[in-house]
């Protein structure tokens, strides 16, 4: 009961703000001009969320994941969604020791920390779904075997929003998993212009360990004890109650949602060295977690209306708590 009720104390956000300094710094020397992003993914991480990237060809989401593993000192490995990808090909299987004669299993990429899916959308909707368990459950079934997956656990997907030939749009079911959806934009003309410096110099900077895993579990059991008040969990009710009530939208925010706003908010107050939650943390998190997650109807998609506009007016005329 103590360890429930117990809030941060000042120690508790020192020594989190010094190990959230030293990532953000160590992932910004390798990744230029991406550190709110950098931010963004490890907000999802403490709060036991996955991501959803989005952004064209060529913009690092692959290297700004990878970058961000190394740096907090957890294990990565990547998948490349194809069409004629299978299951056991994400989840592993077991295979007949033949001189054993016992079956093996020969675990898939999915055991590991971090897990990045490209191209998740180049996969038939089948494919797709052989992530679900892993992603909401922290395990896999194989043969009927549940194995539990490495804590902690993280899935990072990308799509490309352009091509669309060759892929299946994923389902709301499996959108809904998300706690984020995040675009990668081009760099700045300065930031390329750095890019193209270090490159010209042949430098490869890889990014040096900062954190342990077990400093990341003890900064994901932090973040459990940062404070709501109750004022603040009326304010998430009152975005997401809206949102279903909106006369734009086929479909608002679930009660997923609201959680996940709950739990990316305190990370997001921890992060800033805050043992409390405030409004301005929700407003700030709202974009991120709704905008995936809202369905217009279609005469107003038709009108290019989007869910970003929709939030926009939620956050204006949804009264925020004093």
């Amino acid at each position: 009961m103590e360890a429930s009720t117990k809030h941060l104390t000042d120690i508790d956000i020192e020594s989190f703000r010094s190990k959230t300094s030293g990532v953000m710094a160590e992932t910004g020397r390798v990744i230029v001009g991406k550190d709110l992003l950098i931010q963004d993914i490890f907000i999802a991480l403490l709060a036991g969320g996955n991501i959803l990237l989005e952004g064209v060809p060529g913009v690092a989401k692959t290297t700004i994941a990878k970058t961000f593993a190394s740096a907090i000192g957890l294990d990565f490995k990547r998948v490349q969604f194809v069409p004629d990808i299978l299951p056991s090909d994400i989840t592993g299987a077991s295979v007949l020791n033949q001189k054993e004669m016992e079956f093996e299993l020969h675990k898939g990429p999915v055991f590991t920390n971090i897990l990045l899916v490209d191209e998740i959308n180049r996969a038939s909707p089948k494919i797709q779904s052989a992530l679900l368990e892993a992603m909401e459950e922290r395990q896999v079934s194989i043969d009927g075997i549940t194995y539990p997956l490495p804590d902690p656990f993280m899935v990072i997907t990308t799509q490309n929003p352009i091509d669309v030939i060759g892929t299946f749009p994923l389902p709301e079911a499996q959108i809904d998993r998300f706690i984020f959806k995040l675009n990668v934009d081009y760099p700045t003309s300065d930031e390329e212009l750095s890019l193209l410096m270090a490159k010209n110099l042949d430098s490869s900077f890889l990014a040096k360990r900062v954190l342990s895993r077990d400093d990341v579990r003890i900064m994901i059991e932090t973040v459990k004890s940062v404070h709501v008040d109750k004022k603040v969990l009326e304010y998430i009710r009152d975005l997401i109650i809206a949102s279903r009530n909106h006369p734009k939208l086929l479909l608002g925010g679930s009660p997923r949602a609201s959680i996940a706003l709950l739990r990316t908010s305190k990370a997001f107050a921890a992060l800033n060295g805050r043992s409390y939650v405030t409004p301005d943390d929700i407003k700030y998190l709202a974009p991120k977690v709704l905008v995936h997650r809202l369905i217009l109807k279609p005469e107003y998609e038709q009108e290019n209306v989007t869910s970003g506009d929709i939030i926009r007016e939620l956050l204006t005329t949804v009264k925020v708590p004093e």
